[in-house]
């Protein structure tokens, strides 16, 4: 089965220059503050204007209220929640954005956490790391034998300190429908042209 590449904290015209370069299926834009990798309405609208069209767009919030999400989503083919979001609030984004999938992003401590996100109204899960300081892009890695014992029924993307060390063996391993990558593939909090097209190519390989 192909694993599926999401590429995520794109915020840069010089990274989406890359990823046209070598293209991953999915890039991830952080709409919510206070998060370094943040991008406002109007730099992701001039950011999805020069990525490749057939790049489908993410764009990760936490916490977001109806409103936040409405700024973005007219670039967006889907929403992603990494924060404490319900399943009604879900739903009201359901009924609010219809045309795009929503992902939910879950911090894996227990199985008991990953039972509680596939169980939510959404298309496909993250499964990321648990860290107190931070909803996501620790660069930590996820607790990859609880996820095994205890797969969910819907898709999901394995994130969490995957890199091109690693990803082999998370893919075999895990089983992923995709992987997540952001942290790992950047050198001094910039996305790193070699390390973006060294892990596409051993993914796709």
């Amino acid at each position: 089965m192909r694993t599926t590449i999401k590429i995520c904290g794109i915020r840069r015209r010089g990274d989406v220059e890359i990823l046209n370069q070598y293209p991953p299926d999915y890039a991830g834009f952080i709409c919510s503050k206070p998060f370094w990798r943040y991008v406002s309405p109007e730099q992701l609208n001039d950011l999805h204007q020069n990525l490749n069209k057939h790049i489908r767009r993410v764009g990760v919030f936490v916490n977001p209220t109806i409103e936040e999400i409405s700024k973005y989503a007219d670039w967006l083919d889907v929403i992603q929640l990494h924060g404490e979001e319900t399943a009604d609030f879900i739903r009201q984004i359901s009924e609010n954005f219809w045309s795009v999938q929503i992902w939910k992003a879950v911090r894996i401590r227990t199985p008991e956490d990953i039972q509680k996100a596939d169980a939510l109204p959404v298309d496909r899960l993250v499964l990321d790391s648990f860290s107190e300081a931070s909803h996501g892009g620790t660069g930590t890695l996820a607790p990859w034998n609880i996820i095994k014992e205890n797969r969910p029924e819907k898709p999901f993307f394995l994130a969490g300190g995957i890199s091109d060390k690693n990803v082999s063996d998370a893919v075999r391993e895990v089983q992923p429908f995709g992987v997540d990558v952001s942290s790992s593939v950047e050198t001094d909090r910039y996305k790193d042209i070699d390390k973006i097209k060294n892990i596409i190519q051993i993914i796709r390989s």
